[in-house]
């Protein structure tokens, strides 16, 4: 009797895996959704805000909830503790579990990396590490970490997990550049963030949602994202002020919450501006709404080496929304932008510049739909998530077949 095959099953570890209803970051939700769909048991260990252990059936596939709060407002020493309380309890989880084929890891932060070292030595677990962001690269660089033997440590950790790790995932070439800095005989796969073509896609501006947010007929630029230290989100407001000043018949949006969204509200405030408003946070289909506003989208980072290789959800969303982008620093998105023709930047010094262009296409809507037409273009062709399920199924089970689209797009931005 022929011997039926088992599916492969993976626990999916990330701290902080979202659904669209609650907004934010879903990758992990789309990848875990699409693995189902190719075979793969999943099974999310994250954390929630809850009081005890909860877990959900969500789209064919479970959800562990460890009952650890975070928030991006939290200082320096409370997010450690919350790195390590969703660690020792993802390790307890774990052990009470059936055994898993594989983990597969996401960071951040760099500390979900102990779990996977940790099942390696005890269980003899092998685990794919994804990198979403450079650490402990970025806080250092940020000034978050200081302390010269933590920074040692840390350093001495990344290189470990890396090792360990059977592949890894980077979000993007930068990272994956950086990663081969440290490893350089490991496999390194490049999915980046992708763009969800039905929750976002270009539309014709919504008249009542405009008359409810009190807006006028003119160019409208939108951010809608995190409102954290590292966003630069001040930038825009910058460019708010002097439309303001030169009399300029331009909308600005803000959606989001973060630990700057006080001191962002209260420049505003400062200044007097009466062509910025704040919007409330909210689930993708209100983001999609917001999007829906704007002819550019804005996409900005603080101006620190290792931003430059972030792959940001916001940008892939705006792509499949068709807005045009502006940029404000020099990293992989901005070589996206300028090699497909999507938009604009607004570098450090240079913002004289970028108003200077923004009132040329003001007067060249033609000029401005190419931009958007080209950032729909390129989210279909290069990044659906279709396409990064794909290549994710194929990474965590070599018999399935890799997808025949999709890594040209790296060869533009080397």
């Amino acid at each position: 009797m022929a011997q039926v095959e088992q599916a492969m099953k993976v626990y999916y570890i990330h701290q902080y895996f979202k659904t669209p209803e609650e907004g934010g970051a879903v990758r992990s939700f789309h990848l875990a959704k699409g693995l189902v769909k190719n075979g793969i048991k999943v099974e999310i260990i994250t954390a929630g805000n809850q009081q005890g252990y909860d877990q959900k059936w969500i789209e064919g596939f479970k959800v562990h909830y460890l009952p650890v709060s975070y928030q991006q407002e939290f200082g320096f020493l409370k997010r450690i503790q919350a790195f390590y309380s969703f660690v020792k309890q993802a390790k307890k989880l774990i052990q009470k579990l059936p055994r898993p084929d594989l983990l597969y890891i996401s960071s951040t932060p760099l500390t979900t990396g102990w779990i996977g070292l940790w099942a390696k030595k005890k269980f003899a677990l092998p685990y794919i590490f994804e990198v979403r962001d450079l650490w402990p690269e970025a806080p250092i660089q940020v000034g978050a970490i200081r302390q010269k033997f933590l920074k040692t440590y840390l350093y001495g950790l990344e290189k470990r997990i890396y090792q360990q790790a059977l592949s890894i995932v980077a979000l993007s070439p930068g990272i994956a550049s950086y990663i081969r800095t440290k490893v350089s005989n490991l496999k390194i796969s490049i999915i980046p963030n992708f763009s969800d073509l039905e929750q976002f896609y270009p539309q014709n501006k919504n008249e009542k949602l405009r008359e409810e947010l009190s807006l006028k007929k003119g160019l409208t630029i939108a951010y809608a994202g995190a409102l954290g230290k590292v966003n630069a989100v001040d930038e825009l407001i910058d460019l708010a002020n002097m439309a303001q000043q030169q009399k300029k018949n331009w909308q600005f949006l803000i959606m989001g919450e973060g630990s700057k969204k006080g001191l962002l509200e209260e420049k505003s405030n400062r200044l007097g501006l009466k062509n910025l408003v704040f919007v409330p946070f909210g689930p993708k289909e209100e983001v999609n709404q917001i999007l829906g506003l704007a002819d550019f989208a804005w996409i900005s980072f603080a101006h620190l080496p290792v931003l430059k290789t972030n792959s940001p959800n916001k940008f892939f969303d705006a792509l499949a929304a068709g807005k045009a982008i502006i940029v404000n620093h020099k990293g992989w998105v901005h070589q996206l932008v300028k090699k497909n023709d999507l938009g604009i930047s607004c570098l450090p010094g240079k913002m004289g510049n970028c108003f200077s262009k923004l009132e040329k296409l003001e007067s060249n809507p033609e000029k401005l739909a190419r931009f958007q037409q080209n950032s729909r273009q390129l989210a279909e062709r290069y990044f659906t998530k279709e396409i990064a399920v794909e290549k994710l199924a194929s990474i965590i089970d070599p018999s399935k077949t890799p997808p025949t689209q999709g890594d040209e797009v790296y060869i533009l931005t080397a």
